[in-house]
């Protein structure tokens, strides 16, 4: 007599997926996100919603490609490519870490800088300290690290729902804003700041972390607990995004409420926002929410940067390297440009800096989603689980916007 092995429930499934979409909501989502609300009104929320749902699609596939393979997108790279190969792609990822780390200084600092009163070159110094929060939790294991993620997550959550209750947007308006129009990319900065949105949605390094994360749900004594595996995780990461996608959302729609519809269109600095919140909205509580967000928003970034970064340099090099090293020298790299950015540009310049961070991490996506896709739909690794001919379809169109976007963008900026 056959005995049908117990399902796993949904909730033990729970995990892998709010790690990825904290990626989707860290301080460089905040930049550019703040930018295009109070220069465009809610006209970029389009680009919000394309790029959530690119996301969706290629962590769905980054789900099959780890829970198949058994191998995480670095891994499979040295495997499949020549060594030439592999080294070009190991650096370009470790720069698109490097920019993820640069944005979480920043924004962390803006949050000392906010909640603390320091100015924001002390609190990119301070940023070192809060490192320590990563040292404590090594060692405590995957499960713990995830709860404190998703408690963020929710923290994150909850300010922005209160966040938008007190902006009351126009809702026909925002709704519009969904729909993609021609002239709401009429100008090279509106396409830079379309570009930064969808740099810091779809995140080069999010694929190889949920390549690697997605293992520890795997359920494979047979081909149907393989395939409610794969179904379970799916599921997981969508809901997770659309948490993300949410709050991309609620920033974005808060800005061009409370900002662009009282014509302030120049409010492209945080710290600008956090200071204008309160009096413009009429509520004492509101500047504190925003910071406490973002503080937020960096830590839970930090955290799973330091994951990110551990399966890229030990699946791309094979080398393994203690975590707290690692997470020391990346720091530093990320420090130093930061402060030297701050400390000569002026803190006005934040803004500009993590803006600059996530359209460096769109012109690096692509050397992760090609991969991606080419390992996904092979069917010498992938077997019965590649991908069919429509989503081969879909992925590739994702990924051709994503460069011709790209393209676009930079000769836009050359020609003005």
């Amino acid at each position: 007599m056959n005995v049908e092995i117990p399902k796993r429930k949904f909730a033990q499934f729970i995990g892998p997926g709010v790690l990825v979409a904290v990626g989707y909501m860290d301080p460089g989502n905040w930049a550019t996100d703040l930018e295009a609300g109070s220069r465009f009104g809610f006209n970029l929320l389009c680009v919000i919603l394309f790029s959530s749902i690119a996301a969706m699609l290629l962590q769905s596939i980054c789900v099959r490609v780890g829970v198949v393979t058994g191998k995480d997108l670095a891994e499979l790279c040295r495997d499949q490519y020549r060594p030439w190969v592999k080294n070009i792609l190991w650096v370009l990822a470790e720069i698109a870490i490097i920019a993820t780390d640069i944005a979480e200084v920043l924004g962390t600092a803006l949050a000392f800088n906010m909640i603390l009163g320091v100015s924001v070159e002390t609190g990119v110094l301070l940023t070192a300290f809060n490192m320590v929060f990563v040292f404590i939790l090594q060692g405590k294991g995957m499960r713990r690290i995830e709860a404190i993620v998703l408690g963020f997550v929710l923290m994150i959550l909850l300010c922005f729902v209160v966040q938008v209750f007190l902006s009351s947007p126009p809702w026909l308006e925002v709704l519009n804003g969904y729909i993609p129009k021609p002239s709401s990319f009429n100008t090279a900065h509106a396409w830079y700041v379309a570009i930064g949105i969808m740099g810091a949605t779809v995140m080069p390094h999010n694929l190889y972390l949920h390549t690697a994360v997605v293992q520890s749900r795997v359920v494979k004594e047979t081909p149907a607990d393989l395939k409610y595996s794969i179904r379970m995780i799916t599921w997981e990461v969508i809901l997770s995004l659309g948490i993300a996608f949410f709050i991309n959302s609620a920033i974005l729609i808060v800005s061009a409420s409370v900002f662009h519809l009282n014509h302030y269109y120049e409010i492209t600095e945080i710290q600008d926002a956090y200071k204008l919140l309160s009096p413009l909205l009429g509520a004492s509580a509101a500047s504190f929410l925003f910071a406490l967000a973002l503080f937020a928003a960096g830590q839970s970034s930090t955290i799973t940067g330091a994951i990110a970064g551990q399966v890229i340099l030990e699946g791309f090099m094979h080398f393994h390297m203690p975590v707290w090293i690692r997470r020391a020298i990346a720091r530093v790299l990320a420090i130093i440009p930061a402060w030297i950015g701050v400390h000569y540009m002026g803190e006005h310049a934040v803004g500009r800096l993590l803006v600059g961070t996530q359209v460096i991490l769109s012109l690096q996506l692509p050397f992760a989603v090609v991969p991606l896709l080419m390992f996904a739909g092979s069917k010498t690794l992938m077997k019965e689980w590649a991908l069919s001919a429509k989503f081969k379809t879909v992925g590739w169109s994702i990924c051709a916007v994503i460069i011709a976007a790209n393209v676009y963008m930079l000769m836009r900026l050359v020609q003005e």
